[in-house]
């Protein structure tokens, strides 16, 4: 089985609702990168993807960090072309990339605990820990 890494609470995101978090993935080289990724919630099923829009592989929230959800908190929604996608599938039904789909990620709940698995993460960025955690919550 692969590792798994806690990302939140399953507490944390409430349902209907999309987080981003930002960590760091390792790459084939062995080589740190940022990777934003987001979170949503249904019910009690939590769905993950890579924090790219499939129309130009911009982050959903570059323009307004942390807001993901549609005025009505019902489909994720691109800020740069106003492209939406359905929460649990994270397929785009409306915008320039329409039928395309976010890049899914592996979430598994494990004890209360919403974790990433299927990747591998750099545990230690290099910086000082009473500085910056390891997994960087940007959207309450």
């Amino acid at each position: 089985m692969s590792e798994l890494y806690a990302i939140c609470q399953n507490g944390e995101i409430e349902d209907g609702e999309a987080t981003g978090f930002l960590l760091m993935r390792i790459t084939s080289t062995g080589e740190p990168k940022p990777w934003p990724i987001l979170i949503t919630r249904k019910g009690n099923n939590f769905y993950g993807f890579e924090n790219a829009c499939p129309h130009k592989g911009e982050q959903l929230d570059t323009n307004n960090p942390g807001a993901f959800l549609d005025e009505e908190g019902n489909f994720l929604t691109c800020g740069h072309h106003g492209a939406q996608f359905d929460l649990d599938t994270g397929k785009c039904f409306i915008g320039p990339c329409q039928g395309k789909s976010l890049t899914p990620i592996t979430i598994i709940v494990d004890d209360g605990d919403v974790c990433v698995t299927g990747v591998e993460l750099a545990e230690d960025d290099g910086s000082d820990p009473d500085e910056a955690p390891e997994v960087m919550i940007t959207s309450d």
